[in-house]
């Protein structure tokens, strides 16, 4: 858990609550009690107004509340249908991710407006993602985040099958699909690689941050690969 995520979840937790000691704190949060007594400090220096002393328990003063959220109906429609989205498609990490965001923000949000959350008639089916695709999924995020190569064993739409060294930059879920963009290291080029056809994946060796061949890049020679494709069907 991150810190930020931490010091939010120990203020909800004091929040309405008697006295709360270090030990149940750390228990519940599966941290160290001298973890705990350095958030509490945070805590206070920030200005959350948490009232007790190590040895006998913390709480945070009556009255006190986070600032609330100020979105409209659409806001929250938007807010809400975007985290279904993400739940339904966005594999197991990830559809836990959107749930606990979800939760945070109704929480935040004024009494009178969340109601509005629960109301929302705009629902993602659930597309029940396989296992396997799920778990591709998480490791490509990973591999994105620590600039990761990976060894796919990918067959294309004609079923053949091949091996790709790549450089992972971005997922977009497109038409139903989940969609990975890198650079190929055997075409020495951008392309788009399909998370259903990803027979296998292994994580190779770190990939430099180089000139053309950035996220932005790729941006740029999608953006101009449509834009001579317009003027083709002209």
């Amino acid at each position: 858990m991150r810190r930020a995520d931490r010091l939010f979840q120990i203020t909800q937790y004091l929040r309405g609550r008697r006295l709360t000691t270090a030990r149940q704190l750390a228990e519940w949060l599966s941290v160290s009690e001298r973890t705990v007594y350095r958030d509490i400090r945070d805590l206070s220096l920030s200005g959350v107004p948490v009232d007790g002393e190590a040895g006998v328990g913390y709480r945070i003063k009556p009255g006190y509340d986070l600032p609330p959220l100020m979105f409209n109906a659409d806001e929250i429609d938007a807010l809400v249908i975007g985290m279904r989205m993400v739940q339904a498609w966005g594999g197991p990490q990830l559809s836990a991710s959107a749930a606990s965001a979800l939760a945070k923000v109704v929480l935040a949000l004024p009494r009178d407006k969340r109601d509005f959350v629960e109301a929302t008639p705009l629902f993602a089916p659930d597309t029940q993602m396989d296992p396997q695709q799920g778990e591709c999924l998480e490791r490509i995020r990973q591999a994105i985040s620590s600039r990761h190569k990976l060894l796919l064993d990918y067959s294309d739409a004609q079923q053949r099958a091949s091996q790709r060294v790549v450089w992972p930059l971005a997922l977009a879920f497109f038409g139903g699909s989940w969609l990975l963009a890198a650079w190929c290291e055997a075409r020495n080029d951008f392309r788009s690689f399909r998370l259903d056809r990803v027979q296998q994946l292994n994580e190779q060796g770190h990939y430099p941050d180089r000139d053309g061949r950035r996220l932005a890049d790729f941006v740029r020679a999608m953006r101009r690969d449509r834009k001579e494709q317009g003027s083709t069907l002209q």
